[in-house]
């Protein structure tokens, strides 16, 4: 009889219909694939049964999350690997509907059912259960606390002393925090930032826009946030900078901000979260919350255009156990969006290969303490997170993804007076 690792390896490549780039250990110790390759090691029949009743990235991502599948050797090499066969290969690939129609494959099939076992396995604890993506105001802080109460200690160890949860700013070879101060200052001159301004900083993290804005530029800032934790942190924070007079830290959806207006406003990493059926009343409520002239700094992952929209899906791994109700939307898709609600983008930049740079630090500093931070949230929770970055730094890489910053201004409909500098990109 064949080992486990050679039938393992059989039965995907006939589904595939391509050699499989990977080494496979399975848990009766067999082996199978290239000698050279990063090892995939299946640590028993449940990974099996996981893929053989949710084939597809999501089986692949319950086995990993659960500890059922594990990767020795280089993580990103694995993942570049993976996606090449499964994710990149184009319609040339042999879809696995056409491969279940092969009498062998069905035999094979049968074979590691009764290998495997026949029921699946419960998904693990921190698999969020998948709805509609409605994005009303109950649902997004659902949505908000999954994703951000993992707890302050947590986040510390992955983001470092920055406490920026977004795409840094790099200059050759510095430090995590130099870039992600580098971030802040250049959202803040793309602002304008001046001494008595208001700044509003949507979705504000643990404040560190809003600590950079008072202390840097001597504006006054409210930072709203659906997370009580990171509002407990936030203020903390502020207290000890000694800002608690020109910053204030709220709990509340931004849609519920009636205290304009502003003068200038920053959404960081907030608006992949809006969803597309809400983003027209997004643009709509910051520009109504900005004063006539001012502007708006919105910093967004985005994903390629596709030629039938309708057919757009969001990733099941990040919809189940990361962002759930996340939705991405084409940099041109947020530009007209942003038009539509009255808004003039004056300028677009992006900064895809930055994301890249900064999910590598992030997943440095999450291997660096390991052992912390799975006792401080779970090893499920962990492992989601060491995936969830490596496997993004990869798809920044390859421009599978990108992240842009938009300029927008309230230019003034009787005047046409942006307030914008002559020359492009002054703040460089």
């Amino acid at each position: 009889m064949q080992d486990a690792a050679l039938r393992l390896k059989s039965l995907v490549e006939q589904l595939l219909g391509a050699p499989l780039p990977l080494r496979i250990r399975a848990w009766d110790g067999s082996e199978a694939g290239p000698p050279a390759a990063p090892v995939l090691v299946v640590r028993n029949r449940r990974a099996v049964r996981r893929l053989l009743w949710k084939p597809g990235e999501l089986g692949l991502a319950r086995a990993w999350v659960a500890g059922d599948l594990g990767v020795e050797g280089d993580l990103y090499a694995a993942l570049d690997l993976m996606s090449g066969l499964l994710w990149e290969r184009g319609e040339d690939a042999r879809g696995v509907g056409e491969a279940l129609r092969d009498s062998e494959v069905r035999a094979a099939l049968r074979g590691l059912v009764k290998l495997a076992g026949p029921l699946p396995p419960a998904p693990p604890a921190e698999e969020v259960r998948r709805r509609r993506h409605l994005h009303t105001k109950r649902s997004d802080k659902r949505a908000i606390s999954h994703h951000y109460d993992v707890g302050n200690d947590f986040y510390e160890i992955v983001l470092g002393p920055s406490m920026v949860y977004s795409c840094a700013y790099w200059e050759d070879d510095g430090s995590l925090e130099d870039a992600q101060r580098d971030k802040l200052e250049l959202i803040a001159r793309k602002l304008d930032l001046k001494p008595g301004q208001r700044l509003l900083d949507v979705g504000c993290g643990w404040g560190s826009m809003a600590i950079h804005a008072a202390r840097e530029h001597g504006v006054s800032v409210v930072g709203v946030t659906l997370s009580q934790e990171q509002a407990a942190y936030a203020r903390k924070r502020v207290a000890d900078e000694g800002l608690t007079d020109r910053v204030e830290i709220r709990v509340q959806d931004y849609r519920d901000v009636s205290d304009g207006p502003y003068d200038a406003i920053s959404s960081i990493g907030m608006a992949e979260h809006v969803g597309a059926e809400r983003y027209l009343e997004y643009a709509e409520t910051l520009r109504r919350l900005l004063r006539p002239g001012g502007r708006l700094l919105n910093h967004q992952i985005a994903r390629p255009p596709r030629r039938d929209e309708s057919a757009y899906s969001v990733d099941e791994f990040i919809d189940a156990y990361v962002f759930p109700d996340g939705e991405l939307a084409p940099v041109g898709t947020t530009v007209t969006q942003l038009e539509r609600a009255g808004f003039e983008v004056r300028d677009v930049e992006s900064i895809r290969e930055h994301y890249a740079l900064t999910l590598r630090r992030w997943v440095v500093n999450l291997e660096e303490q390991w052992t912390r931070a799975v006792r401080l949230t779970s090893p499920g929770r962990a492992r989601v997170w060491r995936l969830y970055m490596a496997a993004s730094a990869l798809a920044f890489e390859h421009n599978r993804i990108g992240v842009n910053q938009v300029l927008a201004v309230r230019t003034p409909e009787a005047s046409g007076a942006s307030g914008m500098p002559l020359r492009a990109r002054d703040w460089n």
